[in-house]
């Protein structure tokens, strides 16, 4: 029988191996074997699980002569629980009968947890049916006894935001309020720049400096400068908050960052890295307030060549906060009047973001134009040359969700990576590859950005599955290939799930103390530096520079800095699944919301799958993915044509195919199996 014991060994056996499993909705799991995460995982049938929970390390013996579905793959069962990966659940207070249980959020957790009558506990209010809570799990060492568990706080009812909120911040360990010795220190902190601060720095409060940002930012990282000088050369000053000036190394501060790793957006709200004091404020980049920088200046000739890089501790003043849609209508409309007309979000009307792009003179705009323009030429001419020598173009459009005043998904909206993206993508590539370019050739013990070649017969599963699409490519080992392979996927009716799922066959980035490459940029060296508000990697890396430039401030031992990258590692993966259920659930409120309407909105969409009993489709806009069921096809009896493709009607012979469009309205949707289903509008 297996043993839960935590730390026990597991069997030496050749045929077990340990490492993590993880399930899926139908009960069935993998096993990722430790320190193999790029091999095929090992294979688990729901009978197999033994009293395995998702996360947890587990043993597994293999079955010989048994093989997976895929090439290397194996099967196996559990024999052994080394460690239980949590202690707690979020989920649903249910009730049957005089029983009460906990059906968990997770929907690849598939046990329910029995617990005892909730009136009898002490957690006040008193937990009812309905009602979102949070469970700490019993031992469970027999697979035929039942889970249990006991209530240990009430979240609030099921499906209202904050309830919904609470829930995320428990899964993932997410902690919106600092510590007392960090709200001390942040409290010490200045709310201005000092003038002992900026002796020693390069000043260019009297050259033009802005920054461009999304419409909701609220803490600014980065600020672009522009120099002409003369014969054809251009100096840009790729500007970022110098966040190592406030947060010492060491500080209460520092080692809460640290913790942290990074900030988590979710959807309404943030949990910030650093406090508000130093995110919103002193170290954000709005616009005129002095600001202390680190800044990495690239000097271009005509053709866009950088012919020299330097690094400075920099002190700026913003002329300008622009949206991205402010700098979009400066780089293509030619109308000064339509260009003051641009909105601006409503809560960067007043205040310390200064003016809006109306209260601007002829002049003021007229310039914001042209140092505007000036940097998009020459990040064009970047963008140009880094596509032509081999960079992936995997930028992927996202839908952006917004909340009202309660809290509910209210409207969605879809981001392009327009020219106003590409711009200051572009500079902070540059800036990013300068540093890392730095720290390497002085050997500065230092954190690099590191995204490895990808597993060959992973490209080869892909391109045969993709072959199904009538995508005909080569070898996808052959950097042209999968070039060739994304220009096709920019235009094909699928193409948003279809790079989707390119990017899930990619190893994920991460830290490393060694500069190893980075595979989508088609860079040797690339680095974080220019997010230190909302990532303690470029923190860290703001600290190399400064030891740089001041020849002998803090420097990070090898040690140091490796158990450092595998820690901001696994906090990023932490961070992009709860944001991921954040979306996940928002978009799942939004659309039941819109059952609640009299008229219900039509949304175009595109068939992804054709299957017996209905068609998987995509809505064009919010890229959101839901099922039509045959029964919603009421004019008509459909049947599944012989290649598989569309479904056809008996009588009236109309179809429904594979690539189609069609537009649909919401039909059902299911908020613990997280399914919507549409319906033709």
């Amino acid at each position: 029988m297996p043993n839960t014991k935590p730390g026990r060994k597991g069997p030496q056996a050749d045929d077990s191996v340990k490492g993590v499993i993880q399930f899926r909705a139908g009960g069935s799991a993998f096993v990722i074997v430790d320190g193999k995460r790029d091999e095929p995982s090992i294979q688990i049938s729901p009978d197999d699980t033994g009293v395995a929970l998702p996360g947890d390390t587990v043993v597994v013996r293999i079955y010989r002569g048994v093989a997976g579905k895929r090439p290397g793959e194996r099967v196996g069962r559990v024999v052994e629980i080394v460690e239980r990966n949590r202690t707690t659940i979020v989920g649903d207070l249910r009730r049957e009968g005089r029983n009460f249980f906990v059906a968990p959020d997770d929907p690849r957790f598939v046990y329910e947890v029995a617990v005892p009558d909730p009136a009898r506990s002490a957690v006040k209010p008193t937990p009812h049916p309905g009602d979102k809570v949070v469970v700490k799990l019993g031992e469970w060492r027999r697979r035929e006894q039942p889970l249990v568990g006991e209530i240990t706080e009430r979240l609030g009812r099921t499906h209202e935001p904050r309830a919904e909120l609470l829930g995320i911040f428990i899964k993932h360990g997410l902690e919106p309020n600092f510590p007392a010795d960090v709200e001390r220190e942040a409290l010490a902190i200045p709310d201005r720049v000092g003038a002992k601060e900026i002796e020693g720095r390069v000043d260019y409060r009297p050259l033009p400096v802005f920054t461009i940002d999304p419409d909701d930012a609220k803490d600014f990282d980065d600020a672009l400068s522009i120099e002409d000088l003369g014969g054809g050369d251009v100096r840009v000053g790729i500007h970022i908050a110098d966040v190592s000036s406030y947060v010492k190394h060491g500080s209460a501060i520092d080692r809460e960052a640290r913790t942290r790793g990074n900030s988590t957006y979710l959807v309404g709200t943030v949990i910030p890295m650093l406090p508000e004091k130093l995110s919103n404020g002193l170290c954000s980049l709005v616009e005129a307030q002095d600001r202390l920088c680190k800044a990495v200046f690239l000097t271009f000739d005509a053709d866009a060549r950088i012919k020299e890089t330097g690094f400075a501790n920099t002190v700026i003043r913003s002329r300008k906060r622009l949206t991205y849609k402010q700098a979009y209508a400066l780089l293509f409309e030619n109308s000064l009047e339509k260009i003051r007309a641009m909105p601006v979000p409503p809560k960067h009307q007043t205040g310390s973001t200064g003016r809006a792009l109306r209260e601007l003179s002829d002049r003021e705009l007229s310039d914001l134009q042209v140092w505007i323009r000036a940097l998009w030429r020459i990040a064009s001419m970047l963008r140009k040359d880094r596509m032509a020598h081999g960079s992936l173009d995997l930028d992927m459009p996202e839908t952006k969700i917004f909340v009202d005043p309660q809290g509910y998904a209210d409207r969605l909206e879809r981001i392009e990576q327009d020219e106003s993206h590409q711009l200051i993508e572009e500079f902070m590539l540059a800036a990013n590859e300068a540093v890392a370019r730095l720290t390497r050739t002085q050997k500065l013990p230092s954190l690099y950005r590191v995204h490895d070649q990808p597993d060959s017969e992973k490209l080869n599963d892909y391109r045969q599955f993709v072959a199904t699409f009538g995508i005909k490519v080569g070898d996808l080992t052959r950097r042209e290939e999968v070039v060739k392979l994304l220009t096709i996927l920019k235009t094909h009716p699928q193409g948003y799930t279809l790079r989707t799922q390119f990017l899930r066959s990619l190893k994920k980035a991460c830290y490393r103390p060694t500069p190893d490459g980075h595979y989508g940029l088609h860079k040797k060296d690339y680095t974080h530096f220019t997010s230190p508000i909302r990532r303690y990697a470029d923190l860290v890396v703001h600290q190399v520079v400064q030891s740089y430039l001041a020849r002998g401030a803090v420097r990070h031992d090898v040690r140091g800095i490796q158990q450092l990258a595998e820690h901001l590692s696994l906090t990023e993966i932490n961070s992009s699944e709860a944001e991921r259920e954040s979306v996940k659930i928002k978009l799942l409120e939004f659309f039941e919301r819109e059952l609640a309407k009299k008229k219900r909105t039509a949304f175009p969409a595109i068939i992804t799958d054709v299957r017996r009993h209905g068609f998987f489709i995509e809505l064009v806009e919010s890229m959101t993915f839901g099922f039509v069921s045959s029964d919603t096809l009421g004019d008509d009896y459909y049947q599944l044509n012989a290649e598989g493709n569309a479904l056809v009607g008996r009588r009236k012979h109309h179809s429904y195919e594979l690539n189609g469009r069609l537009d649909v309205v919401v039909d059902k949707v299911d908020r613990f199996k997280r399914i919507i289903d549409f319906r033709p509008a």
